[in-house]
């Protein structure tokens, strides 16, 4: 049993925060694990906190707890908040009040059953600037209509030549956003303003595909590969049915970068989830969205000849690498307990969205509404939404790629020179990917 709240001093620290911890704190599963390792949170806690949709719901809710989990209970979440490289929120709570000048008014929590600020803001690990940290979800703000249900009998009519798609959550889905970069390690990365909305808005529409979302922010490269290594890692990937990886940062061909302007190369991250580094996800679909530039080449679109306004050309690159190393039953081998197994290519299963094309890098316009985030995940986003419940994500890809093609924008630092942008993918998939949303079989 716990002691019964939190000591009168740290309970103040929490109240006279809690605006600022609503706004900048993020909760995802790291750091609510480490407060389930300290009892502090039981089960049933975690998984309340981690049910509600935004980002300040569940700061409202874990910050509404925290005072009653007995005197251990700051000191734990404290050392959370360092584990989650969020040290500017640590220093802000642990700070003594002569160091911050005098005692600031106390901020009385909300209760969480009366409706939030329509402004919600996905934390920065970072100190922001107040422009880049504060968007509100208004008219001009990234589509928020709820993902629509897939009906029964398309269920029953496509479940049988697609991939497996039922288990309840549907898979585990990993963001990692970089938007403030280091001024000393990588003085050529400026921040990628309007990159926090990118995140949030991933987070919300994958939650609402069911999948259970760990977002990460402002990570080195060796900050993402640790990350990535443990998100492969997880032994629950085995009683799921896929998985995401959505990567924003600035990049160029085949690599992005960290906040300490190092690379991860894209290669290693697609290695890491193949048939020999990942088993647990054999045969199931691993889908990669990569928000980042791969080259210096602006694209300034070209005059059209005559012709249809809308060419019927496909827009995308789509290798079918599952194709290679097929085997038939004679690569049947028999293993030592006389069951056969069955090779697989190194890798397969995985479908790749890019922002850009290779070699070129992303208008700048489309990276600096800071309302609305870039035009790949906006349209990621709305594509989604309307059509995941009939639409396999191959021609979900297509269909994001044709509504890229059609906008258009001012190159940088000019209100003239109109530039294009064009997203493609690529596809290692075996079988019709749907999602299935909103659908669980009754058996």
């Amino acid at each position: 049993m716990l002691e019964c709240g939190m000591l009168e001093r740290d309970s103040r620290a929490l109240r006279t925060r809690s605006t600022i911890l609503c706004k900048q704190l993020v909760v995802d599963e790291l750091l609510i694990q480490s407060l389930q390792a300290d009892s502090i949170l039981t089960e049933s806690m975690a998984e309340s906190i981690m049910a509600e949709q935004t980002s300040q719901k569940r700061s409202w809710r874990l910050l509404l707890l925290l005072p009653k989990r007995g005197p251990r209970a700051f000191s734990s979440f404290c050392s959370a908040l360092q584990e989650t490289e969020q040290q500017h929120l640590y220093e802000l709570l642990t700070q003594s009040p002569e160091k911050d000048g005098k005692d600031a008014p106390a901020e009385t929590f909300v209760d969480s059953s009366l409706p939030l600020p329509t402004q919600e803001v996905i934390a920065a690990k970072r100190a922001r600037t107040h422009e880049s940290m504060e968007f509100s979800l208004d008219a001009d703000s990234p589509i928020n209509t709820p993902v629509l249900p897939c009906a029964p009998d398309f269920y029953l009519s496509h479940c049988q030549q697609s991939y497996r798609m039922n288990s309840s959550p549907r898979g585990f889905a990993l963001v990692i956003s970089n938007v403030t970069f280091d001024p000393c390690a990588a003085p050529d990365l400026d921040p990628r303003k309007g990159g926090e909305v990118d995140d949030e808005v991933l987070r919300k529409v994958f939650t609402e595909l069911d999948y259970l979302v760990t977002v990460h922010r402002d990570l080195t490269a060796q900050g993402m590969r640790t990350c990535i290594e443990n998100f492969c890692r997880r032994p629950d990937h085995r009683t799921v049915d896929s998985c995401v990886v959505c990567l924003l940062s600035h990049g160029v061909e085949g690599g992005i970068y960290g906040t300490d302007g190092q690379l991860l190369q894209l290669d290693w991250v697609f290695e890491s989830f193949d048939n020999a580094h990942c088993p647990l996800l054999q045969n199931k679909p691993k889908m990669f969205f990569i928000q980042a530039c791969r080259g210096e080449e602006m694209d300034c679109g070209v005059e059209q000849i005559d012709g249809p306004v809308r060419t019927c050309s496909p827009s995308c690159e789509q290798r079918d690498a599952g194709r290679e190393g097929r085997g038939d039953a004679n690569s049947r081998q028999r293993g030592d307990m006389g069951r056969p197994r069955i090779k697989l290519p190194q890798r397969s299963d995985m479908i790749c969205g890019f922002a850009s094309l290779k070699g070129q890098r992303i208008c700048t316009a489309a990276m600096r509404n800071t309302k609305r985030g870039s035009w790949f995940i906006q349209e990621l986003n709305t594509t989604l939404r309307l059509h995941a419940r009939d639409t396999h994500l191959a021609d979900i890809m297509v269909q994001v790629n044709s509504h890229i093609k059609e906008r258009e924008g001012f190159a940088p630092g000019t209100a003239h020179h109109r530039c294009k942008e064009m997203s493609e993918f690529t596809s290692s998939l075996c079988k019709d990917l749907y999602l299935f949303p909103k659908y669980q079989p009754q058996y």
